[in-house]
Parts: C-alpha cells; sequence; structure tokens
C-alpha cells in the first residue's frame, strides 16, 4: 500500500523541468508543448526552456526547421529535473528531373517538356488502398440494437476510465499545434512583430490565445485568410495587455 501511495504521489505531482535543445543552431523560439496538461514554454537563444510536468507527461517539440519530436517524461527525466533534445532538422527534396532531347531554347516550351518522377500511389497502379490518416476509432458504447442491446464492454471501459476524452483532447490539441506551425510558416515569424508588436518569444502563446477564442482555425483550414487577419488584428490588442499585466505583476 505505501509502495502505491508513493508511485500514485510520484505520477500525479508536477513541478518544473529544465530542458535544453542540443543542436547547434536554429535553437531560439522552438515550442515546447505538453500535451497532457497544456503547459507551454519558448527557447531562449542557447536553447534552453523550463516546463512544467509530470511522469508520463508527452512533451511536443515543434519548429519549422525541424521534424516535431514528441518525448515522454520518465521518472529518470523527472527526478533529475531536466532533459536533453536533439531535434532532427527537415530536408526539402526536390522531386527527381528528367531532361529529354526535346530542349528548343524557348523557355516556355521546355518547361512543359521536362518530366517529374512521383511517387507511385494505390490509383496508379489500380488497387484500392487507404490514403487518408490512420487513427484509432471511438467506438461507441451500444454500436448497434436489434432485438436486444449489443454493449461493447472495451469501448464502455474506455468511456468510463475517460481514455477517449483524452485521446478527444490530445487530437483537439494536435491539431491546433500544428495549424499553429502552419499559421506561422504562412505568414513568417516577423510579419506579426512588424504588424502587431507581438513578441517572437510570445509568438506560438498568441496564435495558440487567438485559436482558443474563435474559428479561426476553421478559417485558415478553408483559406478564409481575410477573417484569419480580421481575428490576429481584434486579439493583439487583447493580448499585449493581458502580457503587460502579467510583467506588472
Amino acid at each position: 500500500m505505501l509502495l502505491l501511495f508513493v508511485a500514485g504521489t510520484l505520477f500525479s505531482q508536477q513541478k518544473e523541468l529544465r530542458g535544453q535543445i542540443t543542436n547547434t543552431i536554429d535553437v531560439e523560439g522552438i515550442h515546447i508543448l505538453n500535451q497532457s496538461s497544456r503547459f507551454n514554454s519558448v527557447t531562449n537563444k542557447e536553447g534552453k526552456f523550463t516546463i512544467t510536468a509530470k511522469v508520463n507527461d508527452t512533451i511536443l517539440v515543434s519548429s519549422i526547421p525541424y521534424v516535431p519530436k514528441l518525448v515522454v517524461i520518465s521518472e529518470l527525466i523527472y527526478n533529475q529535473e531536466k532533459l536533453s533534445i536533439t531535434l532532427e532538422a527537415i530536408v526539402n527534396e526536390l522531386a527527381e528531373v528528367k531532361i529529354g532531347n526535346q530542349l528548343t531554347g524557348n523557355l516556355n516550351t521546355d518547361l512543359q517538356n521536362i518530366k517529374t518522377e512521383k511517387a507511385l500511389q494505390f490509383d496508379d497502379v489500380g488497387i484500392p488502398g487507404f490514403k487518408g490518416k490512420q487513427e484509432e476509432k471511438i467506438v461507441p458504447v451500444v454500436p448497434a440494437i436489434g432485438f436486444g442491446v449489443v454493449v461493447d464492454v472495451e469501448a464502455l471501459y474506455k468511456h468510463l476510465s475517460g481514455y477517449y476524452k483524452t485521446l478527444r483532447t490530445k487530437r483537439k490539441w494536435e491539431s491546433q499545434n500544428q495549424t499553429v506551425a502552419g499559421i506561422i510558416n504562412f505568414y513568417g515569424a516577423s510579419f506579426f512583430g512588424e504588424a502587431y508588436k507581438i513578441p517572437e518569444n510570445r509568438l506560438y502563446d498568441f496564435i495558440l490565445f487567438c485559436l482558443e477564442t474563435g474559428a479561426m482555425e476553421q478559417d485558415f483550414k478553408k483559406e478564409n485568410y481575410s477573417r484569419v487577419i480580421a481575428v490576429l488584428e481584434e486579439k493583439a490588442p487583447m493580448y499585449m495587455e493581458r502580457i503587460s499585466e502579467n510583467e506588472q505583476d
């Protein structure tokens, strides 16, 4: 019982952990998000950050130049109160270009004659296949009602235990994080500082603030960019006032 109590206490307590991005370049302004509790942070010029977490929390590290990385807080990391993370750089590869003998010297004509190699898809070879993102299905407790009620016991447990609720929340957070990265990449980080005076180390938090208080995520996905700008212009003064009050406190 004592061991269970100690283990339960360890798994429930949160504390501030110190982190370091070990890459030698582009280590400032990297977004650190605790997907389990929604605490977030941003690295400084040296790639250092702090994040509140507990054992088994999942930390998402994301930045435009790097492949997003998930780190699960182990007991060792929790006890040492520090973590070191190395990120993999994103390499933009161009499609292989094959140049034939049809070059004429006319730029418009020659560009049309240049063909690129592309990876085979299911449709190319006439084979049906799933091309979307595979993810766990949230199963209703009663999937079918006929002459009797059929209860999915596993689904019932996942509903009662809160597993499906956590799964929905995690998917929402992942979607928002992808949208934040997409918005930063689309407009460029410098745009927000020039247009709205948003500090670069507050950029992730600002866009997340906009997403959680309006319909900007759906507008961005539907390419309604005028509405996105309208939300940014409306929320920027509110956000700047909020962080100003926090700094004074």
